[in-house]
């Protein structure tokens, strides 16, 4: 598998199919993308106004059929009203709204108790439609006490017609139910007393088959709700007039279910887009007439989009199908092509390994790959001069690398290693090059009880700071064996290493001090070097202020001038070159004095060489991986006060 994929990288036919391929994908990804967006948008626009229409169409079918139910029982009122105390011929009145609408499911004119003084308590003319026959009978009975039906005293106390929510309908002579809904309106004498009620009802059953007739998708259905909520049209017959819209959501919370109920029971009209089932739908909703009742039809995502992802995914593959027949060609084409720069790739193989002298093809050809064949017999001609040469360059960079490594042992055995061991001196010191060899110094002299130390900073780099360096080091050495002071050390070796003696005007930043292991009494000449930091005092720890003096080498002639400290027993002296407080990370941002104090204040130390230790480990990780900008020397001593 690895030896395929290497191939598929290295041959450029393959690579550039596949970026040809890959842009035509890009291409047409777009296009498709932004054609099946804009395509999906106008179906949906499609499906909204389709369903629309549907339950607009459907919602005046159903209003009408309302209408007429309360267009006939004013028909019938009125009928009642011009002959209130014939009694039979209400019967006639009650057949008559059955057989001029044949949709309707039953009709009853009913009476107050003891209307008819021959009729006893009870007078209903009840009718209703049995198959193609209307059945008429007397509805009243001590079974059956229809002044205490819902249909009778909701007209009669809100005085007004209205229709009821619906209730089951029981024939006993027939021992038979049905789920009715109806509109009631109550009929008054001459003088405004109510006289019985008019009721005529419809079947749900019925309705629900004329509301989900028409459907706008093969799975699409219609609900009807009423003003609690309560399924009248549901195409789960087991929750018509037991379940409610939010009887769903006490079992699994759903806002957007319970939102389409509110708005549904409010009389709202609107379309939702919800999940219902497990199942993304859109809801149609709207509100029928006076009766308080709401219908909605449910249309799912999968039967709107149904069409249009089928031809996605056939667009979709012919175009995956095409791009990869594109990507076959193409490679095939541009091998064909390019064959001629095989040869060469393996003939600049053959020159990569070292064969040299191998004869290259001569195409004959006067295109870009021609000139690329004239091109490598240029490169292999000028790359067996060059291999000559840099034999020659790495025999003499190896040599002066040998003799690099030869001047930093030299220059590294010139700077003590081991330090005075002596009871109450605690000292160590330790110098980094930024290069092999470097221009920092320091050194000390141990003359009986008293101890002479520097350290010093060479101007530049590299190996004539290091010959500088040695210098100085030699000088200090024997200035210091003479035991004089060190002011007079400075201007000695300032007389030594200026003028004539310095035709190259190199100089050397340097601090020279004398301390008395015995009495602690400390004399010193800085010579332009860093001010040292010295312990005590009220931060534990300060800059030492100091007299300004030239560094040495700079001009012949200067006077050094020196300073004294009665006492430095118990407070540490701590002494660097500028590539601690100068040492700059990959943003060159530098250590800086205030970290340095920081460090010195607020770290405990044991000893000198865990000082300069600690601050070689923070310089290391301030540079964060930068390469040295300067040479790197420290010194510590401390003398107890005991």
């Amino acid at each position: 598998m690895n030896k395929i994929i290497t191939s598929v990288r290295r041959k450029l036919s393959v690579k550039v199919s596949l970026w040809v391929v890959m842009f035509a994908a890009v291409i047409f990804i777009t296009a498709l993308g932004f054609l099946f967006y804009q395509s999906r948008e106008a179906v949906r626009q499609e499906a909204i106004s389709r369903a629309t229409q549907i339950l607009d169409k459907t919602s005046l079918r159903v209003e009408g059929i309302l209408n007429r139910v309360e267009v006939a029982s004013d028909m019938a009122k009125w009928l009642v009203q011009r002959h209130p105390n014939v009694a039979d011929s209400m019967f006639v009145y009650s057949r008559g709204v059955l057989l001029n609408n044949s949709d309707f499911y039953n009709c009853s004119i009913a009476f107050e108790p003891y209307y008819f003084a021959n009729h006893a308590r009870y007078f209903s003319a009840y009718s209703k439609h049995q198959g193609d026959s209307i059945r008429t009978i007397q509805g009243g009975s001590d079974n059956y006490q229809y002044f205490f039906m819902d249909w009778y005293l909701m007209p009669t106390l809100l005085d007004r017609p209205c229709w009821t929510e619906p209730y089951m309908d029981l024939d006993v002579p027939t021992n038979t139910s049905e789920m009715v809904t109806s509109f009631c309106q109550s009929i008054k004498n001459k003088e405004g007393k109510v006289i019985g009620v008019i009721n005529i009802g419809l079947s749900l059953n019925w309705l629900s088959h004329t509301i989900s007739a028409t459907k706008p998708y093969p799975n699409s259905y219609s609900i009807m709700v009423g003003r609690g909520g309560t399924y009248f049209v549901h195409p789960d017959t087991t929750k018509i007039t037991r379940q409610t819209i939010f009887t769903q959501t006490l079992e699994t919370p759903d806002t957007a279910l319970t939102a389409l109920g509110h708005a549904m029971q409010r009389g709202e009209e609107g379309m939702k887009n919800m999940q219902l089932n497990g199942e993304e739908c859109y809801v149609f909703y709207k509100p029928l007439g006076k009766t308080g009742c709401s219908m909605a039809i449910v249309c799912p995502e999968s039967d709107i989009f149904g069409g249009f992802d089928r031809l996605r995914r056939t667009v979709m593959t012919i175009v995956c199908v095409g791009l990869l027949l594109m990507l076959y060609f193409f490679i095939r084409i541009i091998t064909r092509e390019l064959s001629p720069l095989n040869r060469l790739a393996h003939e600049a193989e053959t020159i990569a390994s070292g064969q040299f002298d191998t004869l290259l093809p001569d195409f004959q050809r006067t295109d870009e790959i021609g000139q690329l064949s004239h091109s490598f017999g240029h490169m292999q001609r000028s790359l067996v001069r060059y291999i000559e040469e840099l034999k020659e360059t790495t025999a003499q960079k190896a040599s002066i690398e040998s003799e690099l490594n030869v001047a930093n042992s030299i220059q590294m055995s010139m700077l003590p290693s081991v330090f005075p061991d002596r009871e109450g001196l605690d000292m160590y010191a330790s110098m980094a090059p930024a290069k092999e060899v470097g221009g920092d110094l320091y050194g000390y002299l141990l003359k009986g009880d008293n101890l002479y130390f520097c350290l010093g900073d060479v101007s530049g780099k590299g190996v004539p700071a290091s010959l500088f360096m040695a210098q100085v080091t030699r000088l200090f050495r024997t200035l210091a064996n003479q035991q004089i002071p060190p002011a007079d050390i400075c201007t000695q070796m300032n007389e030594a290493l200026s003028g004539e003696e310095n035709p190259t005007s190199m100089f050397v930043t340097l601090f020279i001090g004398l301390v008395n292991l015995t009495t602690g009494h400390l004399s010193f000449c800085n010579a332009g070097h860093n001010p040292p930091v010295i312990g005590g005092g009220e931060h534990h720890g300060d800059f030492l202020p100091m007299l300004p003096n030239f560094p040495i080498g700079v001009m012949p002639g200067l006077q050094f001038e020196g300073e004294e400290i009665d006492s430095i027993k118990g407070r540490p002296l701590f002494i660097y070159t500028d590539g601690l407080n100068e040492a700059e990370n990959r943003q060159h941002e530098q250590f800086g004095d205030d970290r340095l104090l920081d460090i010195l204040r607020n770290t405990h130390f044991e000893n000198a060489r865990q000082v300069i230790e600690t601050l070689a480990a923070e310089v290391e990780h301030h540079r964060d991986g930068a390469d040295p900008n300067d040479d790197l020397t420290m010194m510590c001593l401390r003398i107890s006060e005991a």
